[in-house]
């Protein structure tokens, strides 16, 4: 029999159900994999064994309902707070402050659908770059190439996953925190609309940006994640009129239609970002332009042409978002220069501005969506670089950091501002051995359809074998 690592998640649950497998042997095999692994990947910044065996016991005493996970295990993101286990942040500001005692809904959700949380997963500071470096914690690294990141902010999640140190992991996604790492460490990963995840639904996000979401490394075991997320309470708050699933495992059953899909490489930081798209990332989109042609589907170019303002009103977005974090004037100090740059700049907008902003982006967003109307799915590179190596982005000059990762990332946060489900898929290893994706962008509502998809070109472009990294 293979070892549980080398199993997908939907096969581990297939092996609890039958009695295979128990619990706690599957928290202890993945624990022993934390232990050999995590001191290089630096995935895991807090490891909670104790407390998962516990609770893996408890299961296969019949004391906890193994839900629709098992007892599969997993990390919380550690900006998620989780009663008794403290909360990092990613910043030397929480450093010595109470371990919360509460949990959050997502990681409620998890308890409840059966999941077994072996700790937390690095983040960079309070998750507000797209790269996983921060003082508190060495570089998280990336399975393929330890010189290289793992993407930000759900960077330890997705170091985590690709390594096998775990089946799949929650992340959260502000401005492509869900879909970066995935495109830098080979896995799937899906930012749901706005609305649709009850423990996160991103209308209490400033900009409705925040939402919960899967890093698996199948389409199949994202499905599953993203319906352990979304629990029994179907919401109705997504965006647009598309009709959820009753699970979204049940709906990559169905029978797929053919879809009118757009491909564009234009985004909306083109006034902002001189960088061209790397060879790597371009030969990967038209693969997948091609590949989705050869399915049957409907492939044209689309003119998209992205309403001005966007940068401007986005940045002032995330320097607003930095400044709620509500820190003592004193806790400054302990800062790293970038989010002190982002904290302070925020602080010393005005409302006049952080309304302009609002506006504009809710026009953007009503654009956006109009222009996508034509066409059912939007297909977009992923990454425009290949993953930056460790100590790539500036750390002492913030505006050079920020235009960094403008450079690396523009397909991301538009996505967010439109309150789109988007899916990033693997599509295979780029020349120097990374890995390199794309990104498929949905109608509001139409995560099915997504998932839908990916399983198809799943299926054609075998990125469930790649070569993967050998932890």
């Amino acid at each position: 029999m293979s070892l549980p690592h080398e199993f997908s998640a939907r096969e581990l649950v297939g092996l609890r159900r039958n009695g295979e497998l128990s619990a706690s042997e599957l928290v202890e095999f993945f624990l022993t994999r934390v232990d050999a692994h995590n001191p290089t990947l630096n995935a895991l910044v807090t490891v909670t064994p104790e407390q998962a065996l516990q609770q893996a016991r408890e299961m296969d005493e019949g004391h906890r309902d193994p839900g629709v996970l098992w007892g599969l295990p997993f990390a919380d993101k550690d900006l998620t707070n989780r009663a008794g286990v403290p909360t990092g942040a990613g910043s030397r500001v929480r450093s010595g402050k109470a371990v919360p005692l509460e949990s959050d809904p997502m990681a409620r959700a998890m308890d409840v659908a059966g999941g077994i949380s072996l700790g937390k997963s690095a983040v960079c500071e309070f998750g507000l770059s797209s790269y996983t470096e921060s003082l508190v914690f060495p570089p998280t690294r990336n399975p393929y190439s330890p010189d290289h990141g793992s993407g930000g902010s759900s960077g330890g999640a997705a170091s985590a996953v690709a390594g096998r140190l775990l089946p799949f992991a929650p992340g959260s996604d502000g401005g492509g925190s869900i879909r970066i790492p995935a495109w830098a460490c080979g896995l799937v990963g899906l930012k749901p609309s706005r609305g649709l995840i009850p423990g996160g639904t991103g209308f209490d996000s400033l900009a409705g940006l925040v939402v919960p979401g899967p890093l698996a490394r199948t389409v199949g075991d994202a499905a599953l994640l993203l319906d352990a997320l979304r629990g029994s309470g179907i919401t109705h708050r997504a965006t647009g009129h598309a009709t959820a699933p009753a699970t979204f495992s049940e709906a990559l059953q169905g029978v797929s239609r053919r879809l009118r899909i757009g491909i564009t490489t234009r985004h909306p930081w083109e006034s902002f970002s001189g960088v061209g798209l790397h060879e790597d990332a371009d030969l990967a989109y038209r693969a997948v332009a091609s590949h989705l042609e050869g399915l049957g589907h409907d492939v044209v170019e689309l003119h998209w042409e992205p309403r001005s303002g966007y940068p401007e009103a986005f940045t002032t977005i995330w320097k607003s978002a930095a400044a709620s974090l509500d820190l003592a004037q004193s806790e400054h100090e302990l800062l790293e220069p970038l989010t002190r740059y982002l904290v302070e700049a925020g602080e010393r907008l005005g409302a006049h501005e952080l309304a302009r902003a609002l506006r504009e982006l809710s026009a953007w967003e009503e654009d956006t969506i109009g222009q996508f109307s034509s066409v059912d799915v939007v297909l977009t590179p992923g990454l425009a670089t290949v993953p930056p190596r460790l100590g790539f982005y500036d750390a002492q000059d913030p505006e050079v950091n920020f235009r960094q990762q403008v450079e690396v990332t523009p397909y991301s946060s538009f996505v967010n501002v439109a309150g789109l489900p988007a899916l990033a898929l693997p599509v295979a290893l780029g020349a120097e051995g990374l890995p390199v994706g794309i990104q498929l962008v949905g109608q509001p509502g139409a995560d099915a359809t997504l998932l839908q998809l990916g399983a198809e070109l799943e299926q054609v472009l075998g990125f469930t074998v790649l070569p993967a990294p050998t932890w």
